[in-house]
């Protein structure tokens, strides 16, 4: 085992003697910022559109409207105990009916495989690929918090929050935070390509568009 690692680095070592001080070369960024030009409404929409192509379930709502949604969600849901990072509104979750259960290092996967829902913000959304991005901020919380539970909520502020390309949306997010790229439900497939949910992140995903 000693003798085939020391061969594989002594190649790899071979391979780049020649390129050591070598510049590296320019990237070309000659691609396409976004496919298409839309208006504000017209980007929230398609979000829309390719989240629930990825089976996430998707709600509309104006800020003023969005705890009695949220309420009925989780009641819905049969949600009795809710993570709640910290930075989340408090008027978000004030009509809600169910135990809070705050985000905090000491919690072990256990104590979060048994959370029945939680809620977060995000940092922003994509709307040509229907992904969600948290980078930890305010109401985001910690990371694995949105890959234990099997119910994860998440609001997303229109038109703030919403970008229309994977390059607009890199351009805003700070690449020394930890990231979590989320496009619907946690799913795989076995391989008669039977879709399974739920295997390695929250089997329901819900996402509230919200306006105002």
């Amino acid at each position: 085992m000693s003798s085939s690692r020391e061969t594989i680095l002594a190649r790899v070592r071979a391979a780049t003697r020649d390129t050591a001080g070598t510049p590296e070369p320019e990237v070309p960024r000659d691609y396409l910022r976004v496919h298409g030009d839309r208006s504000p409404a017209e980007s929230a929409d398609l979000l829309a559109e390719n989240l629930a192509d990825y089976r996430a379930l998707v709600h509309r709502s104006d800020a003023d409207g969005l705890p009695a949604l949220l309420a009925r969600l989780f009641a819905e849901r049969g949600t009795r105990t809710l993570l709640v990072p910290d930075g989340l509104p408090p008027a978000w979750t004030a009509a809600v009916d169910a135990a809070r259960v705050p985000d905090v290092a000491a919690s072990t996967a256990r104590d979060l495989d048994a959370v029945d829902s939680v809620l977060t913000g995000c940092a922003l959304a994509v709307a040509e690929t229907g992904t969600i991005v948290l980078d930890a901020g305010a109401g985001q919380g910690r990371r694995r918090i949105t890959l234990i539970p099997d119910h994860h909520v998440c609001v997303v502020r229109v038109p703030e929050q919403v970008v229309d390309s994977l390059p607009q949306a890199m351009e805003r997010l700070d690449p020394a935070r930890p990231q979590t790229w989320i496009s619907g439900p946690s799913a795989t497939s076995d391989i008669e390509l039977d879709r399974v949910e739920g295997v390695h992140g929250p089997r329901t995903l819900e996402v509230v568009l919200v306006t105002g």
